[in-house]
């Protein structure tokens, strides 16, 4: 665990305090599965093709131009540029505020996993013009919108987002927010 100490100490050599390098690893370990897994899809089914894992999972390819469960995926093809530039912007912020923010460890993982889910779907935005999903959990004929592991990363670090919030809230409920908010 870091301490106050350990984050004065990486501020006098000038290197970055071991829970950003640690976030900084969780991202790219993201990434890097993200875009594995994905590339193992591609390799192995063609567009739409589906197989059965058990009776209410399947691995299947689908292709999303949209955002979550498939939103704006219609529109005119804007959301290429844009939704990267986005991801981006707010995978800088968040990088950011774990920096600023190194002594808040849950919040810290949630962001750093965010981070990863969104540069993971990046990528492809960026090589493929839509998001490779390939996770489909069905009931019956019932089937939930197919993800994949960036667009779990980011589920993750959002329910460690709430997480972090509830306890803070259990340990210290009269206590402002000592979060920074904004980059000093």
């Amino acid at each position: 665990m870091t301490h106050e100490n350990d984050i004065d100490k990486d501020k006098d050599t000038g290197t970055l305090p071991s829970r950003v390098l640690h976030c900084l690893a969780l991202s790219f370990i993201v990434i890097a599965l993200d875009q594995w897994s994905k590339y193992m899809i591609v390799q192995a089914f063609v567009y739409l093709q589906s197989q059965e894992i058990v009776s209410f999972f399947n691995l299947v390819r689908v292709h999303n131009t949209g955002v979550a469960f498939s939103f704006l995926a219609s529109d005119a093809g804007w959301q290429r540029w844009f939704f990267p530039i986005l991801g981006i912007s707010a995978s800088l912020v968040m990088y950011r505020l774990i920096y600023t923010n190194k002594h808040h460890a849950l919040f810290c993982w949630a962001l750093a996993l965010i981070a990863g889910g969104a540069l993971g779907n990046v990528i492809d935005r960026l090589i493929y013009g839509y998001v490779v999903d390939f996770l489909d959990f069905h009931w019956s004929t019932w089937h939930f919108a197919a993800f994949n592991v960036a667009d779990s990363a980011i589920s993750l670090g959002a329910a460690l987002l709430i997480l972090d919030e509830l306890l803070k809230l259990k340990h210290h409920p009269e206590a402002s927010d000592t979060r920074k908010d904004t980059p000093s």
